[in-house]
């Protein structure tokens, strides 16, 4: 009678062995699946054609089309009565020939209100000042 309960016990081990074994390869499995989805966005991401940059006012960023250059000022409220998107400039800084994702890109400045656009390609560069009133908004060549 016990080397029969012995067996069994020992099929049931074998039993519980193989079942963890297939979870354990499923898990993993899952994971790694994860991992590559993971990875595959983060290089899709690079390459994209909007991006929103934050400015140190914590209702305010810029979206910046990196193919043109051409920029919003965008702000959000939690209440939704001052949510808006206005330009900051509507027209392509580049010819659509020569347009390809990633070609620009923002920095902040010390100033709240400034950030330097540059041309990744061609090294141009302009003086952004996104603003509250629009009078104040504006994107200036450097020269």
């Amino acid at each position: 009678m016990i080397k029969q309960n012995y067996s069994l016990i020992k099929i049931n081990m074998k039993k519980s062995i193989l079942l963890v074994i297939i979870v354990l390869t499923t898990m993993i499995s899952y994971a790694q699946s994860d991992l590559e989805k993971d990875a595959a966005f983060d290089q899709n991401t690079s390459n994209v054609t909007y991006k929103i940059f934050p400015t140190k006012n914590m209702w305010n960023f810029i979206k910046l089309n990196t193919k043109t250059g051409q920029m919003w000022q965008v702000q959000f409220d939690v209440n939704g009565k001052d949510r808006f998107q206005t330009d900051l400039n509507i027209l392509p800084l580049v010819i659509k020939e020569k347009q390809v994702d990633n070609r620009f890109t923002l920095y902040p400045t010390q100033n709240t209100w400034t950030f330097i656009l540059l041309d990744q390609i061609d090294g141009n560069t302009w003086q952004v000042q996104w603003a509250i009133k629009s009078k104040d908004r504006m994107v200036i060549p450097i020269k």
